[in-house]
């Protein structure tokens, strides 16, 4: 191995990897000296070379903190003491003596069994210690020896009785209501991570400005006596009117309730202590530069940068209303969730809510202001190029250093976990893949000019597992695309619940995989709020919109695309009447009720302890939320439901449907 690649190696890169066709693959060295450099380790030269390797070793041998599972032995890492006896200080402050032997791989702590954070001390050293429980909270936990099922929904999206010009967490209380009364377990919503309110162009939930606070505008004010009176709004949300609208209704909430509130805000935002108040004076700041054209902290002026500089005391001193407003305005945000998942449970969801956590988010954010040394600098996350992205994807958003979450203990991810957990009755993770890998591209660069950067899996894993287990939420990864070998199978033993989506679940062949085949441990979906619904599937819906984009087969035509989908619809047919879903000729393209009843009762069918069902494919309706690699040329994040939850749950057709999947999932 060259002294580049040992670095590449040391430092976290994967240098050789297996592509989405399942070829191997190999980073190039070019790829590998800039991504290095980004991290902070330069490679031009040898003598670079050298330095580095040496201090990220250096680095290694100092990590303070090691993961465990409970009534197990837990290896310490190189140069945490000697053997012999240590002191172990438990998270509820308690002490006692433990033994740390020596075996042929290094140093090994003697099996705990207390699960929780706590502190162990050898010698004069002290080293945080996370010992985890065997699993993540389980669905069977959570409802049973019974299949469940529930909806997927985007937030924005609903409509409800009150006026609303997009929805929040008082149209997620009523829509999980709805569904509670007709037999779903969960409801599964949209990111709802902190955007930047002041820019109304910037609504797409998966670029967050901090995904440790919650999106103000899905707060509720009905929940503090002050209804909303906007404009019902057309099929399209119009966000460029539709947030200052909403940011000065929620102003007019807080200068009204201001007086009868006050005490239980000083008591949130004393509990919330620096972060929150550097998560409002950043809304505030954002407001304030917003006009110069700064999308980010980084347009501001240079003396603001410094988060705890004496620029950002001074304004937010200045600025102290509009900071407090937006720690209201944050509170309430987080009571309307919270409000939201008693109406689910209260109704009679065994899960409830369960919250969407994206991959990364916005380095010119809250977070990248506040605390940037929690994340990457210098590189942007994305995928490598595959049959999908021939060149490969850069998403333009940063995630956590996995170097930074060691030395600070996975605090980040904590604090993480919790905001998005502890509100909800469980958690989708975004691209789960990204707990083992992420592709990484150096600022400037192409995206195939990347590499997979790794993360310590089975310390995330464990901590994912004690968090899961405080909150008694269940764990949904989503497994999708390019996996490394071994992935999933970690994922499961630690009830980390896959996805398995109608249109992927195929033989080598092309075949579908029969429902009774489908894996239990998993949560069976007919799409996601990234592919197409099975009505605009089924009518070609998916293919108007690449042709009309230029986003067609570069290499066929048109005519040959809506062939060759006319041969896929009597394939698809053909595996849902063997499952029993479906029977006799397939519907017209113009007609495909019957195969949604179909495709949604197939999925039913399979023995994955949770379905999940888009509310577009519960409706029926043919338009995606989002068509990914697009930005204007296609409404995405923006469509509306044609009615409110319950009334839509009422139409004959859908009511057929709903109780088609009940019987199903009864079976």
């Amino acid at each position: 191995m060259s002294a580049l690649h040992e670095l590449a190696a040391e430092a976290g890169l994967q240098i050789e990897w297996r592509d989405a066709a399942g070829r191997y693959q190999r980073t190039g060295d070019d790829a590998l000296r800039n991504v290095l450099r980004a991290l902070g380790y330069p490679a031009e030269h040898e003598r670079d070379i050298a330095e580095s390797l040496e201090r990220c070793r250096s680095e290694s041998r100092r990590a303070d903190f090691v993961t465990g599972d409970s009534g197990r032995p837990v290896d310490l890492p190189g140069g945490a003491g000697k053997p012999g006896r240590a002191e172990l200080e438990l998270e509820d402050g308690s002490e006692r003596a433990v033994r740390v032997e020596r075996t042929d791989e290094g140093l090994r702590l003697q099996p705990i069994d207390e699960i929780g954070y706590h502190r162990l001390h050898i010698g004069a050293r002290t080293m945080g210690l996370a010992i985890a429980p065997a699993s993540c909270f389980g669905i069977a936990e959570a409802i049973g020896d019974r299949r469940a099922w529930g909806a997927a929904v985007q937030v924005p999206s609903l409509r409800d009785g009150g006026g609303r010009a997009f929805g929040d967490f008082g149209s997620v209380a009523g829509a999980a209501s709805a569904f509670a009364a007709r037999g779903a377990d969960a409801l599964a919503i949209s990111p709802a991570h902190a955007l930047f309110p002041a820019d109304p162009s910037r609504f797409s939930p998966y670029g967050p400005s901090s995904r440790a606070f919650l999106n103000i505008l899905f707060g509720d004010p009905a929940l503090v006596g002050q209804p909303l009176g906007e404009a019902r709004g057309g099929e399209l949300i119009d966000w460029k009117h539709a947030i200052p609208r909403r940011l000065a209704t929620l102003r007019q909430t807080f200068e009204i309730t201001r007086a009868a509130l006050a005490d239980r805000i000083a008591a949130y935002r004393a509990e919330g202590g620096e972060t929150l108040e550097l998560h409002a004076t950043f809304d505030a700041l954002h407001a304030h530069f917003f006009h110069t054209g700064a999308g980010g902290w980084q347009g501001w002026p240079e003396d603001f940068h410094d988060a705890r500089g004496v620029a950002v005391k001074r304004f937010a001193a200045e600025h102290s209303d509009e900071v407090e407003f937006y720690v209201f305005a944050q509170w309430l945000a987080e009571e309307s969730l919270a409000a939201a998942q008693r109406a689910a449970t209260d109704a009679g969801m065994k899960v409830g809510l369960i919250s969407d956590l994206a991959v990364g988010l916005d380095a010119g954010g809250s977070h990248g202001w506040s605390k940037g040394d929690e994340l990457l600098q210098g590189l942007s996350v994305g995928a490598p190029p595959d049959p999908l992205g021939p060149h490969g994807q850069d998403w333009g958003l940063t995630a956590f250093s996995p170097a930074a979450l060691r030395s600070n203990g996975f605090e980040p991810l904590i604090a993480t976990l919790r905001a998005n957990i502890d509100l909800c009755g469980g958690i989708r993770i975004d691209h789960a893949l990204g707990l083992n890998r992420l592709w990484v591209i150096p600022h400037g660069g192409s995206a195939a000019d990347g590499a997979y950067l790794r993360y310590p899996l089975d310390d995330m894993l464990r901590v994912l597992a004690i968090e899961s287990r405080r909150a008694r939420a269940v764990v949904i990864g989503e497994d999708l695309g390019t996996i490394p070998d071994g992935l999933r199978e970690k994922l499961e033993e630690r009830e980390v619940l896959g996805m398995r989506v109608l249109w992927f679940e195929r033989e080598d062949g092309g075949r579908y995989i029969p429902p009774e085949r489908w894996q239990r441990r998993a949560v069976a979906m007919t799409g996601t709020h990234d592919l197409f619904t099975v009505a605009g599937w089924w009518s070609e819906r998916d293919l108007d919109w690449a042709w009309r984009l230029g986003r067609g087969d570069p290499d066929g035509s048109e005519e040959q695309d809506r062939t060759r989908r006319a041969e896929e619809r009597c394939q698809l047919w053909a595996a849902l009447c063997q499952s029993g879903s479906a029977e006799g000729e397939p519907p017209p393209a113009d007609q495909p009720a019957r195969a949604v009843d179909a495709a949604t009762e197939h999925v039913a069918s399979t023995p994955s302890l949770l379905a999940l069902y888009p509310l577009e494919d519960v409706l029926g309706l043919r338009e995606q939320p989002n068509l990914p690699g697009t930005t204007d040329e296609h409404p995405n994040w923006r469509r509306r439901m044609p009615d409110e939850t319950s009334e839509l749950l009422e139409e004959e057709e859908v009511a057929r449907r709903i109780e088609g999947i009940n019987e199903r999932r009864r079976r």
